[in-house]
Order: structure tokens, then sequence, then C-alpha cells
């Protein structure tokens, strides 16, 4: 869907990366080996989205670092569309009607760190969740959005990074 409408895979990466999370943020050269890309097309890439008012660009650790321009109009639109090209809406929908005692709801993994490997990684945390629901859950989403899913009830050592989607503090189940 959203592939098809940005024609430049690396835009489209840098997108993903930048809008999953607007913590997420990174320069130049470490974006090109991250996507195993020229550093020409991601800095001329970096250059349009930054003068379109979509990133900013910041100085510090004596590089230049780019992340998402959270007062930008567009920006909750852009991480909308982000989370629905990534099929991560639907399936924390499904989560919550029928996987039990959801306490949080995370995206960990490549996705986490903005990087589109087609393989979503997502942790629910909670008290007494449906883990086969969970299990067939990630397998329908997998032929719907047509990408890996991988669903944890606890948190793997292998993983990085983390961003909540959902936390409820009133529900148990814990980090």
């Amino acid at each position: 869907m959203l592939d098809s409408l940005i024609t430049s895979k690396t835009r489209l990466k840098l997108l993903i990366r930048f809008f999953i999370s607007a913590a997420n943020r990174g320069y130049l050269r470490g974006l090109a080996e991250e996507f195993n890309e020229s550093t020409n097309a991601i800095r001329k890439e970096l250059n349009q989205l930054t003068d379109a008012g979509y990133l900013i660009r910041e100085e510090g650790e004596s590089k230049i670092y780019y992340r998402a321009n959270k007062s930008h109009a567009l920006f909750g639109s852009l991480q909308g569309l982000i989370h629905r090209f990534l099929g991560i809406e639907k399936f924390v929908d499904q989560i919550f009607q029928r996987a039990g005692s959801v306490s949080q709801v995370a995206l960990v993994g490549d996705y986490a760190e903005g990087i589109d490997s087609g393989h979503v990684e997502i942790l629910v945390l909670g008290d007494a969740v449906n883990k086969d629901y969970l299990t067939q859950a990630a397998k329908k989403a997998e032929v719907l959005l047509e990408k890996k899913f991988t669903v944890y009830t606890s948190l793997p050592e292998h993983i990085k990074s983390k961003i909540v989607l959902f936390q409820n503090s009133e529900r148990k189940g814990g980090i």
C-alpha cells in the first residue's frame, strides 16, 4: 500500500525509521550502513525530508542527527500511516479483544529500531495472557499483512529496542 505511494525505497525506510517512534534518531553514515545504501542516496532523502519540515536536523556528539519533527502538522498522520502500513494497529486491536488481561503491548526488534525487515515482533505482557490466541492472531496477521509476526509474552534477551504501544497501569503483569 504505502510502498506504491512512496516509490523511493530509501525514503520509505527513512519514514519508517523516524515515524515508528518519535524517539528514534539517526545520522548519515549509521543510516547508510543500517539500510545498506550509499551515503549519497541517504543524504539526498534526508535533505528533502528536512527541507519539507518532516525531519529536524541536530548537531551533537561530532555528528549531525536527524529525528522526526513532532511539531509538524502532519506528524500524527504520518505516524498513523506508518503504523497502519506495518499492521500494528490492527494487530493490537485484535489482541485486546481476546488475549486476556493485557497490561502492556510493545513493538520490539527491527521495527522498534525503525528497520523495515518484514519481521514484526510484538511483546504482550499481562496476567493470564492467552498464548494460544496470540499465536493464532500472529498467523492471521502474517497472511493478511504479508509480514512475519512473532509474539512474545516475556522480553527476550536478544531484544535491544522497545516501543510501548499500549500500557494499562490498572492491570498487573510486569516488565
